[in-house]
């Protein structure tokens, strides 16, 4: 290695140096701390105890609890996300139409995505309050005796899956990227072929943009997991625990009731149901996304 060659390796170490010690101590030690607590009992108070595979037994064998939680969490991604994804291309449609002003209407449908969680659960809880919600309010106008919501078993998570849609025009914002960047001579050619706005939707534009539906898929996928702050603020997992979510499970174990090892566990377990369904949709890839790069090379 000549003289500049090895200065050059040396300043790019020091440069990344610091973003490593920060990965190493606050994001690989964690990770490999909590696999090891997760084989220990461990209140933080007392010294911990290793107890092996003891806390995923317990998990799969004693508490039902789990199957609840992932019950919950289970339900609610197989409900919200294909509400989300439609949803989203459908406001992106909207957003990609060429009139006076757009700017503004895109910046009012981002802003929701980024408006703290607490105090837009805390609006949500107004909005479904049975007594003075508005929701109820507008149904009773039209002489339907609105449900209890946050305060029904039956209500409670689809209320939560009602307020998850809060924030997609966030993802509407993503879909637009990749509308515009669909080359504009495709819609021409079909059109000349006589391809209608439909045919083009379905021939066209889904298909160049699965890409960006693939990314929206994982994200959101990923985010169902890991609903937390909509059940803790709005319901605590009731009533009955039907918004038991899996995040909330933790923490109840992990930060209520100091059982930090069987905390861990439940983490980890979601970390693998995560990453197992993260796998099947990558593995599915092949046959629904379309890139056209690498179309062009075959």
């Amino acid at each position: 290695m000549s003289g500049l060659a090895r200065h050059e390796a040396i300043a790019g170490m020091i440069s990344i140096l610091p973003w490593l010690v920060g990965f190493l101590v606050f994001t690989a030690g964690p990770i490999v701390a909590s696999l090891i607590i997760s084989l220990m009992r461990w209140d933080v108070v007392s010294p911990a105890r290793w107890v092996g595979l003891e806390n995923y037994v317990d998990i799969f064998s004693r508490d039902p609890d789990f199957r609840q939680a992932l019950k919950v969490t289970l339900t609610y991604a197989a409900l919200s996300l294909p509400l989300t994804l439609v949803l989203g291309l459908a406001i992106s449609l909207l957003l990609n139409l060429r009139l006076r002003g757009m700017n503004i209407y895109r910046t009012l449908f981002y802003i929701p995505a980024v408006l703290p969680g607490v105090a837009v659960t805390i609006m949500w809880v107004w909005i479904f309050n049975p007594e003075f919600g508005i929701v109820n309010h507008f149904l009773s106008l039209v002489g339907i005796q609105g449900p209890r919501w946050f305060y029904s078993p039956r209500w409670a998570l689809p209320a939560v899956i009602i307020m998850g849609l809060w924030p997609v025009g966030g993802q509407a914002i993503i879909y637009l990227a990749g509308l515009q960047n669909i080359p504009p001579h495709l819609y021409e050619a079909a059109t000349i072929d006589g391809a209608g706005a439909w045919q083009r939707f379905w021939r066209v534009t889904i298909p160049l943009l699965t890409p960006t539906i693939f990314f929206q898929l994982v994200m959101n996928l990923i985010g169902c997991f890991q609903v937390f702050t909509e059940a803790y603020i709005a319901t605590n997992g009731g009533p009955l625990k039907s918004t038991l979510f899996y995040m909330l499970y933790i923490y109840n174990y992990a930060f209520r009731s100091m059982r930090m090892g069987y905390g861990c566990a439940l983490a980890w377990i979601l970390a693998v149901v995560i990453l197992l369904v993260t796998l099947i949709v990558f593995r599915s890839s092949p046959y629904w996304v379309y890139y056209e790069a690498e179309q062009a090379r075959r």
